[in-house]
């Protein structure tokens, strides 16, 4: 039974549908990427960011997208974290973790009375808001007010063990540390408690 979610939201241009390491596209959305291959569908429900793959093509992939690559600055990641305190008063969800990054968050979540899909949508439209309402959109000075996050509504574990969530809060705590920065502590986190 499922007791728990590790949740990750990309920002737009963070991990491309025809990426080589895979995706878990079937089709690519976006004309400007269609020359630099087919859609790279996987079914692994394990990471595959540490596969071996031509990074320098990636990054030639990437500079290819129609707008910026969007990636937080510490006053972005702050005003992230204000419209997810909005979501959590407004719909009473909880957290065991959050990781606010430059180009992704990891959260873990406790299940809850909601569908996980509705649950991190609901995050990023918050923290879109937030960013808005703070001048801090990254977006902000287009035309059609586009979304800094990824078009998918992000990556799902789901965690049916306490050993599962303690491994995936772990996991998330030090990921800050693992890209060299701080480690993160927000007012909206709670302890896991069995």
């Amino acid at each position: 039974m499922v007791r728990g979610y590790h949740i990750i939201l990309t920002t737009y241009g963070f991990w491309l549908p025809n990426d080589p390491r895979g995706s878990w596209s079937k089709f690519i959305r976006a004309w400007e990427l269609l020359h630099f291959g087919p859609a790279t569908k996987t079914d692994s429900r394990r990471s595959v960011a540490h596969k071996p793959h031509d990074h320098q093509q990636r990054q030639i992939t990437k500079r290819s997208l129609e707008r910026n690559l969007v990636s937080f600055s510490g006053q972005q990641a702050l005003s992230v974290a204000k419209g997810f305190k909005q979501a959590i008063e407004r719909s009473g969800f909880r957290f065991y973790a959050c990781a606010i990054l430059p180009e992704h968050v990891h959260a873990v979540l406790p299940r809850c009375r909601y569908k996980i899909e509705y649950v991190m949508g609901q995050l990023k439209g918050e923290a879109t808001k937030q960013l808005r309402r703070d001048g801090l959109d990254p977006g902000g000075h287009l035309p059609d007010a586009r979304s800094p996050w990824s078009q998918r509504s992000g990556w799902k574990a789901f965690l049916n063990t306490s050993d599962e969530i303690r491994r995936a809060i772990q996991y998330v705590e030090m990921n800050p540390i693992k890209e060299g920065k701080p480690a993160q502590h927000w007012s909206f986190v709670e302890s896991f408690v069995e």
